[in-house]
């Protein structure tokens, strides 16, 4: 059928006055979903009036856009490299821990401002699962608030002081799966037939047995295996997480259509970033792990091509915690670009190898194998988030011949994963994640502050280099070239939460270590806090250099010590850091002024332990 039967769909909803740019938008894209979604449902008997459908619902979303965000999507689509600007900030949090509810959040609007926030990540906050539900990622409405934490009126009235503020705010977008209480659900376990359809629903164990032979498993050991037995479909459900949350079924169109809406509805309610859920797991293939599987990107370029049509001031941000060889395939490319941001977690994590170790070799080697960004797409960096430290993503950058396959690799991130929950003659104070073998790779979880050696101080000596340590892992997120984003507490040095040992439903998942509850005394007095203060003097420093954008060039010196990173950023920066225990020297070459002390370095320079400069070229 012609491009432009689908195109009328969509245009047949609007008024005059919403057609001609509707009109221009649909020229760029509606090709390229059109071929993208031809090539994963295209063989139905019904993809042309499914498709039709597809268009006249995004056409009613369309006209359903405020007209202050519609102001919005012009000017970044006018910019599209906005949010790659050095004064672009993060910070992430859960809205119950860090305001109590939604019109809490909006009385931190302030001090966010203050921080030089202009990106806020609020953790689940849409009506979770009843019960269990894993920190809120187990959502049962997309399209209602979590009436612990407000109602729909306060999620409007947030988004729109926010964006007064020049904050955009990110919300999980949880692709994967829904909670076994979801609508979708419930009327499959009443025998609706089209909602079973939504999921993958085995009749026995015959296909579940096949696809495990080749599937890994998430949480082996509170949730082990990939397929859960419900009574209520006299099946078995594909539950990759948790028994309560099940995977929709891509292969079936009317999945992608509703989830699309479901997007689009909140982006209508002000959210600016979708964080999306899962994405490597969306399709699913017998033979293979069913990750990061082709279909999964054609899905997510699908997507961005219709928030390109209906709403191109949102980002979408890809959670793929994946090695750095599968990174830029959530990025897409210019014929089909796919997620705006991605999270760089190889960088993260090889950053506290770096701390583990005194050495940075596997910090360099994700440097190195970074690749280069398509146009208006950046990494996301960060120290510390809501989950686990994942050190799986680091084995090719490990290993002695770089390919991940030898044990050395695993033997060598096993030794650092031990180190962060304190053995190994550690400073740390962490914990294990998701493992009974003390010698695995497991996940490691814990506060930043802990983690790099706060909470085990014991003397002032101790304190100031836990410190360092904690504020070199945020320098680097800083100046890597990124959109950097703070978590909820290590701007205040906040320490491990062991409260949620004390709760039945949270005891056996250590993640809840680094989910505590905003500390209020260490914020009434953050200006004598001197993480606050040298993080919050980075930040505004940052703010002024262009060479530190997120697209701004990036080199790595070779000429630094082996316990030492050396990162150029343009021809003006540098940023010398010291991931080791020892003092280190770096010879300078010409004049140049330390943006942190404000004064002029040359010839040799010495760095303490865990030390830092940010240089600018005289």
């Amino acid at each position: 059928m012609p491009s432009k039967v689908f195109s009328d769909r969509l245009l047949a909803v609007l008024s005059d006055d919403l057609r001609p740019l509707a009109a221009q938008r649909l020229a760029a894209a509606e090709p390229v979903l059109r071929r993208l979604l031809a090539g994963l449902y295209g063989e139905r008997a019904d993809f042309d009036a499914w498709l039709g459908d597809l268009m006249a619902s995004l056409g009613a979303l369309y006209a359903a856009r405020p007209p202050e965000l519609r102001a919005l999507d012009a000017q970044r689509a006018a910019q599209p490299e906005w949010f790659l600007s050095q004064r672009m900030l993060g910070y992430c949090a859960y809205v119950q821990n860090f305001g109590g509810d939604l019109n809490g959040v909006a009385a931190r609007i302030p001090y966010l401002r203050e921080l030089g926030v202009s990106y806020l990540h609020l953790l689940p906050f849409l009506r979770p699962r009843e019960g269990e539900n894993d920190g809120g990622f187990a959502v049962s409405s997309f399209d209602e608030v979590d009436p612990a934490l407000g109602s729909n009126a306060d999620l409007d009235a947030l988004t729109a002081q926010l964006r007064a503020a020049g904050i955009s705010l990110c919300s999980d977008f949880i692709l994967n799966h829904v909670a076994d209480d979801h609508a979708w659900a419930l009327a499959a376990k009443a025998g609706d037939a089209g909602a079973r359809a939504m999921f993958h629903v085995f009749p026995d164990r015959d296909m579940p047995d096949r696809y495990e032979r080749t599937l890994g498993q998430v949480f082996p050991q509170v949730a082990p295996g990939n397929f859960s037995f419900v009574e209520a479909l006299d099946g078995w459900a594909w539950t990759t997480f948790y028994p309560y949350q099940w995977d929709l079924n891509y292969a079936n169109p009317a999945v992608f259509a509703e989830m699309a809406a479901a997007l689009l509805r909140l982006a209508n309610r002000g959210i600016e970033v979708f964080r999306l859920d899962s994405t490597a797991f969306l399709w699913k293939r017998e033979g293979t792990n069913s990750m990061n599987q082709p279909e999964a990107h054609q899905l997510l370029q699908a997507l961005r091509a219709i928030v390109d049509i209906v709403a191109p001031g949102v980002l979408l941000k890809a959670e793929a915690i994946v090695p750095t060889r599968e990174l830029p395939a959530y990025l897409g490319s210019a014929a089909a670009p796919e997620c705006h941001i991605a999270y760089h977690s190889s960088l993260m994590a090889a950053g506290w190898v770096a701390l583990a170790e005194q050495d940075t070799g596997v910090l360099r080697e994700v440097i190195r194998n970074t690749p280069a960004l398509p146009a208006a797409a950046t990494w996301l960096s960060y120290v510390r988030c809501h989950d686990d430290i994942g050190w799986n993503v680091l084995r090719a950058e490990a290993s002695a011949d770089g390919s991940g396959v030898s044990d050395g690799g695993a033997a060598r991130l096993a030794r650092v994963a031990r180190f962060f929950s304190g053995a190994e003659g550690s400073y740390a104070i962490g914990a294990a994640f998701q493992s009974t073998d003390p010698n695995a790779a497991h996940g490691s979880n814990g506060m930043a502050a802990s983690l790099t050696g706060l909470q085990s101080a014991a003397t002032e000596e101790e304190r100031a280099l836990a410190l360092r340590r904690m504020l070199l892992l945020h320098g680097l997120a800083l100046s890597f070239g990124a959109l950097p984003v703070l978590y909820m507490g290590d701007e205040l040095a906040m320490e491990n939460d062991y409260s949620y040992l004390l709760r039945p439903q949270h005891a056996m998942d250590s993640r809840w270590l680094q989910r505590p509850v905003f500390d209020q005394q260490r914020w009434k007095h953050r200006d004598e806090e001197p993480m606050h203060q040298a993080l919050a003097k980075l930040v505004r420093i940052r703010s002024c250099h262009d060479a530190l954008a997120a697209n701004a060039p990036r080199a790595l010196l070779a000429d630094a010590p082996e316990g030492m990173l050396a990162l150029a950023r343009g021809e003006r920066f540098l940023t010398l850091m010291n991931f080791s225990g020892q003092a280190q020297t770096y010879a300078l070459q010409g004049a140049w002024r330390d943006c942190v002390a404000e004064q002029a370095m040359s010839g040799t320079l010495a760095l303490e332990p865990y030390a830092m400069y940010w240089l600018e070229r005289e």
